[in-house]
């Protein structure tokens, strides 16, 4: 290989590299509620800062949420907001907390490429944490499946309204 096709690759793959991270559908948004990574890490246990703030997942079947069956309200673990209202929550089998609808205007979505392929990201629309992806496999009446992190999540239980 000849230094003039090492550099035309490598400026091909910078340019890939460039378009597949644009058009995400969220430019950098400024959310209402704002910290600093060390004020994240304070306020948050290791695994909901992994998940909220690095886009981690964890692992199936493993959040105590799955079981939860009293009626209340998910809100996010990183700024408290009201994102799910139990009654929305559905057993999907996937071993993740899923929903079928949000509360309004509580999330945000952006297209994420990670991994390799599209997929629709759902943050929070308060603190633009990462909270989960949402796909179009889920029940009526919207048949959507909002499939979230539990740990990124707080469920408070009582009365909806």
């Amino acid at each position: 290989m000849n230094r003039r096709v090492f550099l035309g690759g490598a400026a091909a793959t910078a340019i890939v590299a460039t378009f597949w991270h644009m058009g995400t559908g969220e430019a950098e948004a400024a959310y209402p509620v704002t910290l600093t990574n060390a004020e994240w890490r304070k306020r948050l246990s290791p695994q909901a800062y992994a998940v909220l703030r690095q886009k981690s997942t964890e692992h199936p079947f493993t959040s105590p949420l799955n079981k939860e069956k009293r009626e209340g309200v998910y809100s996010c673990a990183g700024c408290e907001q009201r994102l799910f209202l139990s009654k929305t929550k559905f057993d999907s089998g996937t071993g993740w907390p899923s929903f079928y609808r949000p509360i309004n205007s509580a999330i945000g979505t952006s297209t994420d490429r990670e991994l390799g392929y599209s997929r629709t990201e759902v943050h929070c629309a308060r603190c633009g944490g990462h909270l989960g992806h949402v796909f179009d496999d889920g029940p009526r009446p919207t048949g959507l499946r909002y499939c979230m992190n539990g740990v990124a999540m707080r469920f408070v239980a009582g009365k909806t309204r």
